[in-house]
């Protein structure tokens, strides 16, 4: 079954409906989640022969319309069917959905070398087109995450909302997991995902590992969303993932799963540091001696290096705009400015905005 949230979607649901049709194994069932919708979207989802579950009196944006509608769906459902959650924006790839059944399907999933048995599959993803150069540094951002995840054979750090796939009895163990306190859940009313935070995806992953499972994003497991067009909705949609991903493991405490989480966070701190440091040691270079010392013009060759080796699956035309470093430099400092806002908004524990 395949399970798509939308809020206000009628313009982006019809491609990703298409692209599910388009799977070499389809899903035997798609459902689209109308969640507190003012367009077509239930209308549009209707006429392309999609089920629609409208949502009632919700509050809690994706997470409580997916609650919603599992509450009324889960119930029918065996424990070895599979549940496809994606995002009403991704376009999957066609071989997405065969190759998360090779790995999800029998009694309990495909073994991983860890011996843990698989929770959930997850996809990497590609940047759509449009945005102008501010797409174009997130298609770039996008490749080196997924080539990092090739790197690590699939080892994910989250099972991303754009499109994963979990077994029915996995669903309903974190379920029963929340309703009994094995899970951070403040309602403790045994829904799949927890309707307090910002990043349901990433709860949900760690939730998984903490109920034993491993999570995988197979090489096959490919698809497309959108990107941010404008400099103001990236930073209020990275600063709500770092937000977010901070208050998840403060509500997990650090465990054997967060640990490495955590060292993250202690890393993205670092970093924010290193960068600051390495601007002003570039500043004070120019400014004062109109020359750059030979330790960090050593350093910038190294940036740029890495830069383009990671670009180069996209083609020699990114390769070029990453080269001279300056030109990417700006929107790696735009996030690093982002995740300080974000660091500073869950140390003062200000509103949360989705």
């Amino acid at each position: 079954m395949a399970l798509l949230p939308a809020h206000d979607e009628e313009a982006a649901l019809p491609a990703a409906l298409a692209s599910l049709r388009r799977q070499t194994r389809p899903p035997d069932r798609v459902v689209v989640v109308a969640d507190n919708c003012t367009d077509r979207t239930a209308e549009v989802a209707g006429a392309l022969d999609a089920e629609v579950v409208m949502t009632t009196g919700n509050l809690h944006k994706k997470a409580g319309a997916l609650n919603q509608a599992l509450v009324r769906l889960l119930p029918d459902l065996d424990d070895l069917d599979l549940v496809l959650v994606m995002d009403a924006d991704s376009l999957l790839d066609p071989e997405f959905l065969a190759c998360a059944r090779d790995h999800l399907d029998g009694a309990d999933g495909r073994r991983r070398r860890d011996g843990r048995p698989l929770g959930g599959v997850g996809g990497t993803f590609r940047g759509g087109p449009g945005g102008g150069l501010l797409g174009t540094f997130q298609r770039n951002e996008y490749a080196r995450y997924a080539r990092d995840v090739r790197r690590r054979r699939g080892r994910a750090l989250v099972l991303t909302g754009t499109a994963s796939v979990f077994p029915v009895h996995v669903l309903r163990e974190v379920a029963e997991g929340r309703r009994l306190g094995r899970l951070p859940d403040q309602s403790r009313c045994g829904n799949v995902y927890d309707v307090h935070v910002l990043t349901e995806d990433n709860e949900l992953s760690l939730a998984l590992m903490h109920l034993g499972y491993a999570i995988l994003a197979p090489r096959g497991c490919t698809l497309e969303t959108e990107v941010m067009t404008t400099w103001r909705s990236l930073a209020d949609q990275r600063c709500r993932w770092k937000r977010g991903a901070l208050e998840n493991i403060v509500d997990y405490g650090l465990t054997r799963v967060t640990a490495s989480y955590w060292g993250r966070q202690l890393l993205s701190v670092l970093g924010l540091v290193a960068t600051c440091a390495y601007l002003a040691a570039i500043a004070w270079g120019l400014a004062t001696e109109l020359r750059l010392d030979a330790f960090w013009l050593a350093v910038s060759l190294v940036f740029c290096l890495e830069r383009v080796v990671t670009v180069r699956r996209r083609g020699w035309r990114q390769m070029l705009l990453a080269a001279p470093l300056v030109v990417e430099m700006a929107y790696d400092v735009f996030l690093q400015l982002v995740q300080g806002r974000a660091f500073a908004q869950a140390i003062v524990r200000s509103e949360r905005r989705w």
